[in-house]
């Protein structure tokens, strides 16, 4: 009995600590990880960016964007002066570890109908572990090569993972021709757990080219060294 006894604490101890181990590979590791992606993606599109090729993924255009590459950035002052992330091509677990992702179907940066992101909100980078701070009236920019677009937050929503609606050219009516420029972000609701969605919608205010410098809303950041 007393053997038994000590082999079952002894399997608890070491289920304990695969346990311990595993939280610590989720918390700790996966965002380690995601950063090293992160910056390469940011380093390498602003290489990019500065020494542009003649041929190659044009500035915006969802169909010419390349699944699994960085090919805009995402500024959002309410989650902080210098928050940005690259925006990455795709959904998927790795690219999604890369940045924030785009929806494939959605519309690109500026462009009429939706322009649709995701990002994790805890581990893999956790880029919107804060979206729950941006609320109506507050502003996300998306800069390109060439443009700076500044988007203004209409208002936050709580669906469920099966709501794709969010994602449609004109949210929750896929009948609808788009007209407007509109931005959604996604991310899990809540923080630590997925059975929810939490959804920023916005629509486009202003666009200016990258010559004229960054929107008022990101100068006093971007002036500081913000990516």
């Amino acid at each position: 009995m007393r053997g038994a006894v000590r082999g079952f604490g002894e399997l608890l101890i070491t289920a304990g600590v695969v346990v311990l181990l595993f939280v610590a590979y989720e918390l700790a590791w996966t965002n380690y990880e995601a950063d090293r992606q992160t910056h390469r993606v940011t380093d390498t599109l602003r290489e990019q960016w500065a020494h542009p090729r003649v041929t190659g993924p044009g500035d915006i255009g969802s169909s010419k964007f390349v699944k699994g590459k960085g090919f805009a950035f995402l500024h959002i002052p309410a989650l902080g002066r210098h928050w940005s992330s690259p925006v990455v091509q795709g959904v998927s677990l790795p690219d999604l570890a890369r940045g924030v992702g785009h929806y494939p179907e959605t519309a690109g940066p500026g462009e009429v109908g939706n322009f649709a992101v995701a990002g994790h909100r805890a581990t893999n980078g956790e880029p919107f572990a804060y979206l729950d701070k941006v609320h109506k009236g507050d502003y996300v920019v998306a800069e390109t090569q060439t443009k700076w677009f500044t988007y203004v937050v209409d208002r936050t929503k709580i669906v469920s993972p099966s709501a794709f609606w969010v994602l449609d050219p004109v949210p929750g009516h896929p009948e609808v021709a788009p007209t407007q420029r509109l931005l959604t972000l996604t991310t899990c609701n809540p923080r630590w757990a997925s059975y929810q969605r939490l959804i920023v919608f916005g629509h486009l205010v202003a666009s200016r080219d990258k010559s004229a410098g960054p929107p008022i809303v990101l100068h006093r950041s971007l002036a500081k060294g913000n990516a």
